[in-house]
């Protein structure tokens, strides 16, 4: 965490560090979600189901956002350390409940 609690209103800025290969499953969230690309290789596609014939693939220096609610998955390429800034409240809810790793 950078700035900010992403969970009370206001700006928040966090930084993750990501190893080669994670992927992070179908979800959205309740606010705009800001990443740059800080290292490495940072793949994103839209939707509810993974499509990897469907992801963008972003580099060091690229920006996305994904306006609230947008259903949206993505993984890594080597080790990504990417940016992610936004406003509170905010969080993070999986298409299918069973892919969040804080159930696990």
């Amino acid at each position: 965490m950078l700035e900010g609690d992403p969970s009370k209103p206001g700006a928040f800025t966090l930084r993750l560090k990501m190893p080669d290969g994670y992927a992070i499953a179908p979800h959205w969230h309740p606010a705009d979600e800001h990443v740059t690309v800080i290292a490495g290789t940072f793949v994103m596609g839209l939707g509810e189901r993974v499509d990897r014939s469907k992801g963008h693939a972003l580099t060091a220096g690229a920006f996305a956002m994904m306006p609230t609610g947008t259903r949206h998955f993505a993984w890594t390429r080597g080790e990504t350390i990417i940016q992610l800034h936004g406003t509170g409240p905010w969080g993070i809810t999986y298409v299918n409940a069973t892919d969040d790793p804080r159930k696990k």
